[in-house]
């Protein structure tokens, strides 16, 4: 069952590349004050790449300004690419956080995993943003389709934050 808006944002550890490898991240971390989170399919992919990453790259300072502490881009990926596509993006630079949900784990307790085997597509995640305030889910815009890019991009979020 998915989780929805007033649920407690899911515990558990993901993965952020770092100069010296993959270091690993407690959810808990990223739980405190105000954080908008997406989460999408997969790096390197036609929407995200093209949509909905430059989508938050767009409206960070904004975000920041009505008191956003930390945007976070989780992914269905290992923590490699996900660091070489926050470099290739230029999302770290713009303040992004991408953290890579390399086992599904934290995909799967949100209720937000799906395939799409003719996009070789397995337990990926749907495509959604959030603002959490204080570990609670204050606001959950999902996508009906994975390559849909509307309710969940940076601008439709600012406008609930």
């Amino acid at each position: 069952m998915a989780l929805t808006e007033g649920d407690k944002l899911p515990g558990g550890k993901l993965l952020k590349m770092t100069e010296d490898g993959p270091a690993q991240v407690d959810m808990s971390d990223y739980k405190a004050g105000r954080v908008a989170i997406f989460a999408l399919p997969g790096a390197f992919t036609g929407t995200c790449s093209t949509q909905h990453v430059p989508s938050f790259m767009r409206t960070a300072d904004k975000f920041r300004e009505k008191g956003i502490d930390r945007i976070v881009c989780i992914s269905v990926n290992d923590p490699f690419v996900m660091g070489a596509w926050e470099k290739d993006t230029g999302a770290g630079e713009a303040g992004l956080t991408f953290l890579s949900d390399a086992d599904g784990s934290f995909t799967k307790a949100m209720g937000m995993n799906f395939d799409a085997p003719p996009a070789g597509l397995y337990d990926r995640s749907r495509r959604y943003a959030m603002l959490v305030e204080d570990g609670t889910i204050e606001t959950l815009q999902v996508e009906e389709s994975p390559g849909e890019c509307s309710i969940s991009g940076g601008e439709a979020l600012l406008e609930k934050a």
